[in-house]
């Protein structure tokens, strides 16, 4: 088995999770850097291989050690993580074009895996309730991440029909969260002030990173192929997540929202994405019914639980008491209706 994005949370763990069942016989790990010391210490017997997915040579690798299941789990969000959105788009596109041809070429391949995103799905005022997996998005993606996963699904797709005996897998995650993993939702919530949209409150799904390593798990060991939305279940309002991590929440008029981003992004605090403020103002909630009849998975966490979770294991206390904060929401919407 091969492992792409070793060197991050999802894909060192999982990694690590493979090589300690004794029926595996080998597993290798790729990354363009190698993982932390303690992820290598957790990583036991995996042979980490530090490569270039967007290098033609990674065809080599995936040949000479016989791989015959591929998880690419490299699939980067962050602009900021991964050198800036050009070499970002690069590893994520690039990247998959040149693994999937290096897949092509492998006889012995038999599975491929794909870490995909519910924000192929996009975030918009015209968006269905719940979206499952054979909705599209009402406006395509205009770039980000977003436009990466969806051009990356459809490489995949062209893939499938290339080697019909190949089983294809798409785990289309939604926001996952915990005690150990770092993403922008988590460095977002942790903000003491947390800047949202006036008149917004969109609708929150999380996925607890446990759940998330036990579904690629499930995914990587089975032959379960098809495309699967992986959310908990039951649903948080921004506004309420807020709370229960004791942030204190500061509305901006949307003009005012672009700005305020930059700013975060520009000193490294949050890596905000045009997705993610689309994402602040409309929401995005998926079925999940394939997931538990189809694919045989139900999460052991739902979205309140994953989030309470995040917040005792970064042990986020209330910036301020009940009484000086809602001083300060009153405060906030007195000066609202006085703009309106």
């Amino acid at each position: 088995m091969l492992v792409t994005g070793v060197s991050r949370f999802l894909g060192g763990n999982l990694a690590a999770r493979l090589a300690a069942d004794p029926a595996i016989e080998r597993v290798l790990g790729v990354d363009t850097v190698p993982p932390s010391r303690d992820m290598l210490r957790r990583m036991g017997r995996v042979e980490f291989v530090r490569a270039d997915i967007r290098n033609p040579l990674i065809a080599k690798v995936i040949a000479g050690a016989a791989v015959d299941t591929v998880v690419h789990a490299a699939l980067s969000s962050a602009p900021g993580s991964r050198g800036g959105r050009t070499a970002m788009k690069e590893m994520n596109v690039i990247g998959t074009m040149q693994l999937l041809a290096a897949c092509q070429k492998a006889e012995r391949v038999r599975r491929v895996v794909l870490k995909s995103t519910t924000a192929v799905y996009g975030s918009g005022p015209r968006d269905p309730s719940l979206f499952d997996e054979s909705m599209g998005p009402k406006d395509l993606p205009s770039g980000g991440y977003a436009k990466d996963a969806a051009e990356i699904e459809g490489y995949l797709r062209g893939f499938a029909r290339r080697r019909p005996d190949v089983s294809t897998t798409v785990l289309r995650f939604c926001n996952y969260i915990g005690t150990r993993i770092d993403t922008v939702m988590t460095r977002y919530f942790a903000l003491p002030a947390v800047p949202t949209v006036l008149g917004f409150d969109p609708r929150l799904q999380f996925l607890h990173e446990e759940d998330a390593l036990a579904v690629l798990e499930r995914a990587t060991t089975h032959d379960l192929p098809g495309v699967y939305n992986v959310a908990a279940d039951g649903v948080l309002m921004l506004s309420q997540a807020i709370r229960r991590a004791g942030r204190v929440q500061v509305p901006l008029p949307s003009p005012a929202a672009g700005p305020v981003a930059r700013f975060l992004r520009g000193a490294r605090i949050v890596d905000y994405s045009p997705e993610h403020m689309f994402f602040l103002h409309f929401g995005r909630v998926v079925d999940t019914t394939r997931l538990k009849e189809r694919f045989g998975f139900a999460p052991r966490w739902t979205t309140v639980q994953a989030f309470d979770d995040f917040v005792r294991g970064h042990a986020l206390r209330p910036v301020i008491g009940r009484g000086p904060l809602e001083a300060v929401e009153r405060g906030v919407l007195r000066a609202a209706r006085a703009l309106t």
